[in-house]
């Protein structure tokens, strides 16, 4: 949701990087620092354990004039992707209003993903939201790993839903598609906004699936 402060003119919003340990969540919002203008930015702050695995979460304050007689900021966050952490990962999707979920690439890392993404949905429902009402992005990240699955796999895996999410090949660790991830899921966040303020009649999305790549099959999952 949201937060709107009439009195000063400001309105921000709250975007979640998620994903499995060592996606590149943590990788995405660094880039994301780098890259944009000091001036338009606060510092980063980042919590991690020896291994350099987010522990509590990054957080990253980024000003774009988006609304008109308003200061828009983005609040940037990443959340653990240990289990050990889901209550943390609960905490901080919390009143977001868009969520980022970094898939890594790599053909063995696939179970893991999915557990990531069923453990999104979850905590999504606990916190009376859900994919179909909140903006999610997708990103398929480590795309220049040479072990990395077919986007038609990834799009099957992640993607196959009747309404599909926006999504983009990435390589954050050298910073391709970063800045463009997070352009599309702010977007995403001040269309909802207009939307919510202005009520328009949208026209109706199409529908789509995604059919399994030939020789590939999803990787299996116990049972919830």
């Amino acid at each position: 949701m949201p937060s709107i402060q009439h009195e000063d003119r400001t309105v921000s919003f709250k975007i979640v990087y998620c994903g499995t340990p060592l996606c590149g969540k943590t990788t995405n919002i660094q880039q994301i620092h780098a890259k944009l203008d000091p001036r338009g930015r606060s510092d980063l702050v980042s919590l991690s354990t020896a291994q350099d695995r987010t522990l509590f979460f990054d957080f990253l304050s980024v000003e774009a004039d988006a609304i008109p007689g308003y200061k828009t900021t983005f609040h940037l966050y990443t959340v653990p992707g240990q289990v050990t952490y889901n209550a943390t990962l609960q905490l901080v999707l919390r009143q977001a209003d868009a969520v980022v979920f970094v898939i890594d690439s790599q053909m063995d890392r696939q179970r893991d993903n999915l557990q990531a993404f069923q453990s999104l949905e979850a905590n999504l429902r606990l916190n009376d939201s859900s994919i179909e009402r909140l903006p999610v992005v997708l990103q398929y990240n480590k795309r220049d790993l040479p072990n990395a699955a077919p986007v038609e796999y990834l799009e099957y895996l992640f993607n196959n839903r009747p309404v599909p999410l926006l999504s983009f090949e990435a390589d954050a660790r050298g910073g391709r598609n970063v800045l463009a991830t997070l352009n599309a899921v702010s977007q995403a966040v001040l269309h909802q906004f207009r939307l919510a303020h202005a009520p328009v009649s949208p026209s109706p999305a199409s529908r789509a699936t995604v059919s399994m790549p030939a020789g590939m099959t999803a990787p299996a999952l116990a049972a919830a």
